[in-house]
């Protein structure tokens, strides 16, 4: 099996947990490839060991069986967009802070020797399409394995939002703006935001207002088949922007809809270490 390593620079310093984890792969009879999950900036300081060889990630995708993940729940989402079209599963290691989608925490690598032999399970997570549609036209689209969250700009003092479910008006409030998050997005700004947590393997569609100005305006559990929708209340002057799993900010104006709705296509995470989301939350959140 070919496994693909994929560590972020700025978490893994020195690429020292990834050589980690291709020395013990390859003892174990895996091919490895290790490569970024983004291009390094060549003004920047970070510095590369030079004895490492670098794969393009699109390339070494092609024929792999695993891609792991070596940073914070970030690099996950970043590296799903390449490995989902792929049909990849996906490992996180953890060197983030929380990094509640990584399975394995720096301390546990030598567990990855269980990939060379097919000892793992598979966890399937739902995704949600998000577009934002403008005068009948589609101007943006992208998928979330966390959330879409639309908040105010750095001057703007609060938003009036109104939030249908299927174009059914589910809530309408003034506040800094809202989350829509899947399950798997249910421990991430959803939850900072006062909304529920949520099972990572359920099926539904979580809306949590953020800051709201209202006491009527509370967060919502939907049915996975409901069609949400977000905009700008009528008459509103005001702009938004809108971020899929903390990616670039797309400016949302009045009378645009933001839709969000369930996705065909899922992330799969591969299991290692038989620990529950129970037990995976307590330890997070400092509980245990």
């Amino acid at each position: 099996m070919k496994i693909v390593l994929c560590p972020n620079p700025y978490r893994d310093r020195g690429l020292r947990a990834a050589q980690s984890a291709q020395r013990i792969l390859e003892n174990a009879g895996a091919q490895t490839a290790i490569c970024l999950p983004f291009e390094v900036d060549p003004g920047s300081r970070l510095e590369l060991p030079a004895g490492v060889t670098l794969g393009r990630m699109r390339e070494e995708l092609e024929d792999a069986g695993v891609l792991v993940c070596f940073g914070g729940d970030g690099t996950i989402l970043h590296a799903a967009q390449d490995a989902n079209a792929r049909g990849i599963p996906i490992l996180g290691v953890n060197l983030g802070s929380i990094g509640f989608m990584a399975e394995l925490e720096h301390g546990e690598l030598s567990l990855l020797a269980r990939l060379a032999g097919g000892k793992f399970g598979i966890e399937r997570r739902m995704m949600l399409d998000v577009s934002v549609r403008r005068e009948g036209r589609r101007v943006f689209e992208q998928q979330a394995l966390n959330d879409a969250v639309l908040t105010k700009g750095a001057v703007a003092r609060v938003l009036d939002l109104e939030v249908t479910g299927d174009r059914v008006t589910i809530s309408s409030f003034s506040g800094d703006g809202l989350v829509v998050a899947t399950p798997t997005g249910s421990t991430a700004y959803s939850m900072a935001a006062g909304g529920p947590i949520v099972e990572p393997t359920a099926e539904n569609i979580i809306i949590a207002p953020i800051c709201a100005h209202s006491l009527h305006a509370k967060p919502f559990v939907l049915g996975a088949n409901r069609s949400v929708g977000v905009r700008l209340a009528p008459g509103s002057k005001k702009t938004a922007y809108l971020s899929v799993d903390g990616g670039r900010a797309f400016r949302v104006g009045p009378g645009d809809w933001v839709e969000c709705r369930r996705s065909r296509q899922t992330t799969q995470l591969v299991k290692l270490t038989g620990r529950s989301f129970y037990e995976r939350i307590n330890q997070k959140l400092g509980k245990a």
